[in-house]
């Protein structure tokens, strides 16, 4: 039994680093940051760094990617897989996002992180129900508090939002004219339209 695991030691030495750093994320409860996984094998930041970008390449063909958030790196299904998975793990799934909803996610995940008064702002309505509906259903969430008068909070999306709209980073947002935000998102009189509740089996209870 000995020489089994002294074999599986010796092969675990010769395994790329790629491997280890894919062993480690596959094992990791939640975001792991780069300098963890360095800490963890001994190695650089930046020999990690570019394990993961060869990672990300290579998931890109299969069934699972490589999603960073803030800097943190997890492993996900692929998005494009989301019905197979369901369908496997016998899940029903409903997404029903009100235009308000959606409209004040559009904003925040392009200009966090993001006050509330300025969502206000931007959207010409309060937004107070519905950043406490995102809120608790964990697609955004608290980032800080921004040094204006008040110190109001700032608001980020989070790592959920990223698996619900099968995002790799925030950076895989498409491109939008940020000067005329509302116009870009083609969203209007949101306020005329029925509140209807956030509710997928992806998103926190």
């Amino acid at each position: 039994m000995s020489d089994i695991k002294e074999k599986s030691i010796e092969e675990g030495k010769i395994l790329s680093l790629q491997a280890k750093v894919e062993a480690l994320l596959f094992v990791s409860p939640s975001y792991a940051h780069p300098r963890q996984i360095a800490e963890a094998l001994g190695v650089s930041i930046s020999d990690v760094q570019t394990a993961l970008n060869s990672l990300s390449e290579q998931f890109a063909k299969r069934g699972i990617r490589l999603q960073e958030n803030k800097g943190r790196y997890q492993l996900t299904t692929a998005p494009e897989l989301s019905e197979e998975v369901e369908s496997f793990l016998q899940l029903e799934y409903t997404a029903r996002f009100s235009l308000a909803a959606l409209e004040t996610l559009a904003i925040l995940a392009y200009q966090q992180p993001i006050t509330r008064p300025s969502i206000d702002s931007i959207r010409g309505v309060n937004s107070d129900s519905v950043i406490r509906n995102l809120l608790s259903k964990g697609l955004i969430e608290e980032v800080g508090r921004s040094d204006g008068p008040g110190r109001p909070i700032l608001y980020g999306t989070s790592p959920e939002f990223l698996q619900y709209f099968g995002l790799g980073s925030i950076r895989d947002l498409p491109k939008i004219d940020l000067g005329n935000l509302k116009t870009a998102i083609n969203l209007s009189d949101t306020e005329k339209q029925p509140e209807l509740p956030l509710d997928n089996h992806v998103l926190k209870e």
